[in-house]
């Protein structure tokens, strides 16, 4: 019995060896070049996303960067405020401010890209430079509109900032809306 349970658990026997044949060089060359022709077929398509998220991650930080700001400087404005020009930076005297003392459900300003309203809009270049009141060469529009509710107590200020397409930019234009409301705390 010792004898046969050596003969069981001990070396293998060699009538075994064909069917324990392991993956040959061959097999493996082909299966790594098919892996290859795979890999190099797919990689235009990440290559192409990591271009547009870095692009448009970019333009989309501006241009929430720039909404942010103005927002920012039109709260910082007192409610019946009508004479700061929000068009320069920093705001000077000589502008509509939050509009005055406005009449209750009114609204100035826009902010369609199409429908620019002077003193409630103004441009940054690509790069990040302020355009003092000119569109020439402008990459980003701000614009920005107040509305006065019925009872006349609170102001709800809007602020777009959109982006031109530039040419060699995939995807969408990016843009950002921005929406508070300021009461007239008397």
């Amino acid at each position: 019995m010792a004898k046969e349970l050596t003969l069981r658990w001990g070396k293998r026997s060699r009538n075994n060896a064909p069917l324990e044949r392991g993956v040959t060089m061959i097999e493996t060359m082909i299966a790594v070049a098919i892996l290859l022709i795979v890999v190099v077929g797919v990689l235009p398509v990440f290559t192409v996303g990591f271009q547009v998220t870095e692009q448009q991650g970019d333009i989309s930080t501006r241009t929430s960067e720039y909404a942010e700001d103005k927002m920012e400087s039109l709260m910082k404005l007192t409610f019946p405020d009508g004479t700061t020009d929000t068009t320069q930076f920093p705001p000077v005297p000589g502008g509509t401010g939050l509009g005055g003392a406005m009449a209750a459900s009114t609204t100035v300003g826009a902010v369609p890209p199409a429908a620019a309203v002077a003193k409630y809009v103004d441009y940054y270049a690509y790069d990040g430079t302020y355009q003092q009141g000119t569109a020439a060469g402008a990459y980003y529009t701000r614009q920005w509109s107040i509305t006065t509710d019925a009872t006349g107590t609170l102001k709800t200020i809007t602020v777009a900032v959109t982006s031109v397409q530039k040419a060699g930019v995939l995807g969408l234009a990016p843009s950002t809306t921005l929406v508070c409301i300021k009461s007239n705390n008397l």
